[in-house]
């Protein structure tokens, strides 16, 4: 880590473990400036050795670069979010900074986390997808992070609706560990219907973010968060995805970071499975267990190397039959199955409330075991 750290700002840095209440501001008051970017950071970091040094720099030195701002409200606010009990602001000089991260693009002059920061550098996996999931894609997130919890991965994902949270869900079921990377405030819970997975993770895992405190759902912030994901870990799974998900996004930055990147394939008449598709074709590995995303990476056996959830081989019901394992509107299904309409709906409701198959938008069933 101290090789990389050293490479990455230049030996004049004095590595710190415990910092002092101004030390700590001097880095607050350095990623709060605004215009003043990761990479300039990091720059004026090399130059001087440290922020306290930054901003005792002669004013010519630094062209009036971090003068006319006054952020002394947003870091009373930090300091007095990271006084609170499990809660921790990490720079690139503190010992439990992702070292993950110190090898990949644009790592962050300072981080804020919740939780054990113990797992920021322990093995750790991404599980990503779409936020408008499907049951099934749901179940194959929870049950692909249940299995690498199982073989020692921390899971990483974005706490985003859908497949991130239920990559989470499966970590926690598992009794696994998972790191939530957020694209708001650290004291920000978006969406509100992941309030309590938010508070949940905290007890068994860690949320970071990088942007400041009271940072709001900001639309650009998902995105550069995401490189954040790709970098913390060995590899990133793409379980659903669209053509334009962000998910895709998650996957880019992986490859150039150097990690794995792997898609769960899916039906051709699915719109969640289009990006998914379009990542294997670029190279991405297609999976149909944990145990292919093991092998791969070299990593010990899992427990439930099958992974996806199981799935009836000799199926008897004849509407389960006509319906398939592709999405299925009721035009089409009537003409499979012979069913009159009405007696297809009525033949659908007990089917949805025993979770043998979940509507869809649109009109459409799937099946999902």
């Amino acid at each position: 880590m101290f090789a990389a750290l050293r490479g990455l700002l230049g030996v004049k840095f004095i590595f710190h473990v415990n910092l002092t209440n101004p030390e700590l501001t001097a880095w607050l008051r350095l990623t709060l400036i605004p215009g003043i970017g990761g990479e300039t950071q990091r720059q004026l970091l090399k130059v001087f050795g440290g922020p306290e040094a930054v901003f005792a720099a002669p004013p010519a030195a630094l062209a009036g670069r971090l003068s006319g701002h006054d952020c002394q409200a947003e870091i009373e606010a930090a300091l007095a979010w990271a006084g609170q009990p499990g809660n921790h602001i990490l720079t690139l000089a503190d010992a439990a900074y992702p070292q993950a991260l110190l090898t990949a693009a644009d790592p962050p002059v300072l981080l804020y986390a919740k939780g054990d920061i113990d797992l920021l550098n322990r093995p750790a996996f991404a599980i990503v997808g779409s936020r408008s999931a499907t049951k099934q894609g749901e179940a194959n997130a929870e049950a692909f992070a249940a299995a690498l919890c199982d073989a020692g991965f921390v899971v990483v994902s974005g706490l985003a609706a859908g497949i991130d949270a239920a990559a989470h869900r499966g970590a926690l079921k598992a009794s696994g560990a998972t790191i939530a990377v957020i694209g708001t405030g650290i004291d920000r819970i978006y969406p509100a219907r992941n309030e309590a997975l938010a508070r949940e993770i905290p007890a068994h895992g860690v949320i970071i973010s990088e942007f400041p405190i009271g940072t709001p759902p900001l639309p650009a912030n998902f995105p550069r968060r995401n490189r954040l994901i790709a970098g913390l870990t060995r590899g990133t799974l793409v379980v659903e995805a669209a053509k334009q998900s962000g998910s895709l996004i998650t996957a880019r930055l992986a490859a150039e970071a150097g990690r794995e990147v792997f898609a769960i394939p899916g039906s051709i008449h699915s719109p969640q499975a289009k990006g998914c598709h379009a990542l294997i074709k670029q190279g991405a590995k297609l999976v149909e267990s944990a145990q292919d995303i093991l092998e791969e990476l070299r990593w010990g056996n899992v427990a439930n190397p099958a992974a996806l959830p199981p799935t009836q081989e000799a199926e008897t019901d004849p509407l389960l039959v006509a319906l398939g394992r592709d999405p299925c509107d009721l035009d089409t299904l009537t003409e499979r199955s012979g069913f009159a309409a009405n007696d297809l709906l009525a033949r659908l409701l007990p089917l949805e409330l025993d979770g043998r198959i979940a509507s869809l938008p649109g009109g459409r069933y799937q099946r999902l075991n």
